[in-house]
């Protein structure tokens, strides 16, 4: 099955467990997060939550039910949404928390796309995703570190 993925990047100088809270933190968001305005839902694998996805800039955004698929403390979490055929569309947004030197953390934020039409999907989502993406990531080193 084909898979396209984007990745982006930031350092937190925070450590794992407080990027960890702010990324988990969802009744925050509409504080600090340029990408998703609100998100709500309980954090663990199974849950299905709500996200508001509207980046900056954007009139209009989307509200998606996506379902956690990986929820490893101060290490991953994944949430995913699927068609009604995965071989032809599955969707995966996710964090990974790596720690670092001195109790900073690398945080790789990103999203993969599976299935025949992920070549197509995945070009489309690189255009309009990208600079959310890298604003979020700012956003949230921004947020982490402040305390």
């Amino acid at each position: 099955m084909p898979e396209k993925e984007m990745v982006t990047s930031v350092v937190i100088k925070a450590s794992p467990r407080r990027v960890w809270e702010v990324l988990t933190d969802l009744s925050s968001y509409s504080e600090w997060n340029p990408m998703i305005r609100r998100a709500e839902g309980e954090i663990r694998k199974g849950a299905r939550l709500k996200v508001h996805f509207r980046p900056e800039g954007r009139r209009k955004g989307r509200i998606f039910h996506p379902l956690l698929r990986v929820v490893d403390a101060e290490r991953e979490l994944r949430w995913g949404g699927r068609s009604l055929f995965p071989w032809v569309f599955d969707f995966e947004h996710y964090w990974v928390l790596e720690p670092r030197s001195e109790g900073a953390t690398l945080l790789r934020h990103g999203a993969v796309v599976r299935g025949l039409l992920a070549p197509l999907v995945m070009p489309v989502m690189e255009r309009m995703s990208r600079r959310p993406f890298q604003a979020m990531n700012r956003a949230h080193k921004e947020r982490a570190e402040s305390v």
